[in-house]
């Protein structure tokens, strides 16, 4: 694999079974060496018996080096050579890929940790048809991460969040959609949203709900899933057994643009869901602000040197 990879040896587990069980999903673009190690992580846990990677347009260098695990390592399915097409539908072709009767989505920048996959798997048991499952994200220090449980997301709950004005205003904690800092549940427990950094689904859960609408590019796609999966009269899980470290922002691609695209979801979502001709309103009129806030979270992260 010359420099993208240490030897492949080190971590194939044996050939693809013939009927997979559990099938990996990662969608690629612009990771950069984040890219490197979430590899890495996955082909060295047994019970993935399949990782299909969709790269949407890696370099020519980055998408040799995949060409050549993918020949390497028999569990990887590689599909190249159709360009961006966006995450939704790049998570779409992957799942159409995969041949598992669990399909785990994983993001390029994030790393399994150990029994995450089998917590997904085992949360699924006497659960209803849909049924979303996340995992817990969490930051590299050991520290859960912001929005990788959330309650539900509506057009007043993001502003306010966005705004951290449920954190300086007692008044207005119950708008607040992260609960990254209540306690953590001893077992998987419903969520109105989790973390499209890494989840789960059957692939019966899948096909019911006609995976992800590529209406959305990048982001909001995974927020959208989940409530979908309510309204067909399934649920959302939140695993905390389940645990992978979550880089984020190793995307290659400038800031300002991946936020961009996070507003346009987000605005889209809000007036998918309006049920009401007040809703849809409030949701068209609000669509700017919402927009205007996203794109300006990268000039608060270089003020203040942090996410928020």
């Amino acid at each position: 694999m010359n420099s993208i990879l240490p030897s492949h040896s080190a971590f194939v587990s044996g050939v693809r079974p013939v009927r997979p069980r559990v099938s990996v999903v990662m969608v690629v673009y612009q990771t950069g060496d984040a890219l490197i190690e979430s590899i890495q992580h996955v082909l060295a846990e047994p019970l993935v018996d399949e990782f299909v990677i969709i790269d949407n347009g890696s370099p020519a260098d980055w998408a040799e080096r995949l060409r050549a695990l993918s020949q390497a390592e028999p569990r990887v399915v590689l599909r190249q050579g159709h360009g961006n097409v966006g995450f939704a539908r790049g998570a779409n072709m992957g799942a159409e890929t995969a041949r598992g009767e669990y399909i785990v989505f994983l993001n390029p920048d994030a790393n399994l940790q150990a029994n995450c996959v089998e917590a997904l798997v085992a949360a699924f048991e006497n659960q209803p048809v849909p049924t979303v499952v996340g995992a817990r994200v969490m930051n590299t220090d050991g520290t859960e991460q912001r929005g990788g449980r959330r309650g539900e997301v509506t057009p007043v709950t993001t502003l306010l969040s966005f705004g951290h004005l449920t954190a300086r205003f007692k008044g207005l904690s119950k708008f607040e959609i992260h609960r990254e800092r209540e306690p953590t549940p001893d077992a998987a427990v419903p969520m109105p949203t989790i973390s499209g950094a890494c989840f789960a689904l059957r692939r019966e859960d899948f096909d019911l709900l006609s995976g992800f609408d590529e209406g959305y590019f990048l982001h909001v796609e995974d927020i959208d899933l989940c409530w979908r999966a309510r309204q067909a009269g399934g649920q959302v899980l939140f695993q905390p057994k389940a645990e992978v470290i979550h880089l984020g922002h190793t995307s290659l691609e400038h800031p300002l643009k991946v936020e961009f695209h996070k507003g346009v979801g987000l605005s889209r979502y809000f007036i998918k869901r309006a049920d009401s001709v007040q809703r849809y309103i409030l949701a068209v009129l609000l669509a700017p602000l919402i927009l205007l806030m996203s794109v300006s979270r990268p000039l608060i992260w270089k003020i203040t040197g942090r996410p928020i």
